[in-house]
């Protein structure tokens, strides 16, 4: 029943909000546009079909606003007004009551407002779709002041997004058994595991560990700022966290009359993406322009600042390898190999010829090479190549999704930035980088240093252990190395039998012609 009212409210929405005029207008046949007009009297539709969608979205709670955060990236599908407005959901989704974000600060901390901090700004500096943001300053063990970012989780939300996932299940489960691709495309698996990262993201706690490690991870690399948190004051439902002053990703005449290297800018990002997804498989999977800024402290002038830790994606050492494997042999053009990789992963059937996928794949990404990113749509490529591995059977990699919504969200970002941008280019080095490390001198060195400890408890119980095992063997050893003799001997007689019967066979051959070849002289 709870779902089924979800769905009776998803459609009030959709219906008050008129998103189905919107989508039956969209198309080019006449009558479906004249369908679109004529459900729409009685409806007062004069807002602006960019805004419609975004309050519906608004509306309908935080995994929709996640979906208008994704399409607002991709300028590239969408018409200039609906992108403008979804735009608006990146970080400035209506706030709850600072009262409420009072009250849950002093309930999570066990003291007044007034007692943590010097100072606390009740209007939130931004507002999204799982909490909201403000900034206050409080004194540090040093007796120095410090500028923090309180962030406060919206309440209730984890029976909104109860509900909502329990429907997409039920839909996943739907599509698993109506269509002919349900199970290839695991669509039950991909609901579970963004359940999985949507409650995760419910756990502030998380996302300050996360951002721990992001910044660890980072830190030699000097192009990626990510705030400090201070752990004494961090909980389920609020974090305090180092405050990062910087200017939007989106406001580029900001950055370029501050005198930013917007090209150096969009370089750096891709670095950034394969960094942390090759190199640490561990990366920030919701990379969208709200949640990115630029510093111009002199300091750190140019590199990015990094918010939001909530939902970030992980790789196993098998998924870094043959995911790397699978771009460097796009980036030499070697279909082949990609074929093969699809094969030995499993992805596609044992029978499937790969001499077939090669040159599907081959029609797929040839168009695309050598152009700049201005010209090149990763989402047209991925269409295509989801119709190519529908043709022969892939079976979709739940864990992967994450890092496609992330590199959509990259290609966006880079797009922005820098339209000439050629993508192919800036990370073939990268990765050619990488896999030289995988197989080389230094990969041993690191891999022997990781068991070192492992080796160095072993080592001395080497003489013990032999002796152990040479004092406890089994009293019929004895027998068995006779038995294992005996068989030996067996065999060697045959053999020789083998062998002596073939020599006397051939020389019975030879005498049989030396005597006809006598007689007929």
């Amino acid at each position: 029943m709870r779902r089924f009212a979800r769905g009776v409210v998803i459609v009030w929405v959709a219906l008050r909000y008129g998103l189905d005029e919107l989508v039956l207008t969209s198309f080019q046949k006449p009558w479906l546009r004249a369908l679109g007009r004529i459900i729409s009297v009685g409806r007062n539709l004069d807002a602006p079909r960019g805004q419609r969608l975004r309050e519906a979205l608004e509306r309908l709670g935080p995994i929709f606003v996640k979906f208008g955060q994704v399409l607002s990236t991709r300028r590239d599908l969408l018409p200039p007004d609906i992108a403008d407005e979804l735009a608006w959901l990146q970080d400035r989704v209506p706030p709850f009551d600072s009262a409420v974000a009072i009250a849950t600060i002093e309930r999570a901390f066990r003291r007044p407002v007034s007692e943590i901090f010097e100072q606390f700004d009740a209007t939130p500096v931004a507002s999204a779709s799982i909490a909201q943001v403000h900034f206050a300053t409080l004194r540090d063990p040093h007796g120095g002041i410090r500028e923090v970012a309180v962030k406060v989780l919206r309440p209730g939300m984890r029976s909104v997004i109860d509900k909502d996932l329990e429907l997409m299940a039920m839909m996943a489960g739907w599509v698993e058994r109506a269509s002919a691709d349900g199970k290839r495309l695991k669509p039950r698996q991909v609901v579970a595991e963004f359940d999985k990262y949507l409650h995760d993201e419910l756990d502030l706690v998380r996302e300050a560990a996360n951002a721990a490690q992001l910044r660890r991870n980072m830190a030699e690399l000097d192009m990626l700022l990510i705030p400090e948190m201070f752990w004494d004051l961090c909980h389920e439902e609020v974090i305090v966290m180092e405050r990062m002053k910087g200017v939007p990703i989106a406001q580029l005449d900001r950055l370029r009359a501050a005198g930013v290297d917007i090209p150096k800018l969009a370089r750096d990002g891709v670095t950034i993406f394969f960094t942390q997804v090759f190199r640490d498989g561990f990366f920030h999977a919701d990379m969208h322009p709200g949640n990115i800024q630029v510093s111009l402290a002199p300091e750190t002038f140019g590199r990015y600042i990094s918010l939001d830790f909530g939902i970030v994606g992980t790789l196993t050492e098998s998924d870094k390898e043959y995911l790397a494997q699978n771009f460097a042999a796009f980036f030499r053009r070697d279909y082949k190999r990609v074929a093969e990789l699809h094969l030995e992963s499993g992805w596609v059937p044992e029978g499937t010829r790969v001499d077939e996928l090669e040159a599907a794949i081959r029609t797929v990404c040839e168009p695309y090479f050598d152009r700049p990113l201005k010209e090149i749509s990763l989402g047209m490529v991925l269409m295509r190549l989801f119709q190519t591995s529908r043709r022969f059977h892939v079976e979709i990699q739940p864990q992967l999704v994450l890092l496609q919504k992330t590199l959509l969200n990259i290609e966006g970002l880079g797009r922005q930035l820098d339209p000439e941008l050629d993508l192919w280019h800036t990370a073939k080095p990268f990765l050619e980088k990488w896999m030289a490390d995988q197989i080389g001198p230094r990969k041993l060195w690191e891999q022997l240093r990781a068991e070192a400890p492992r080796y160095a408890k072993l080592l001395p119980q080497l003489p013990r252990l032999l002796h152990d095992y040479l004092e406890q063997r089994p009293a019929d050893h004895r027998r068995e190395v006779r038995e294992l003799l005996e068989a030996q001997k067996r065999t060697n007689r045959l053999l020789q039998a083998i062998v002596y019967g073939g020599m006397g066979f051939v020389l019975g051959l030879l005498v049989m012609q030396f005597v006809v070849r006598v007689r007929l002289f």
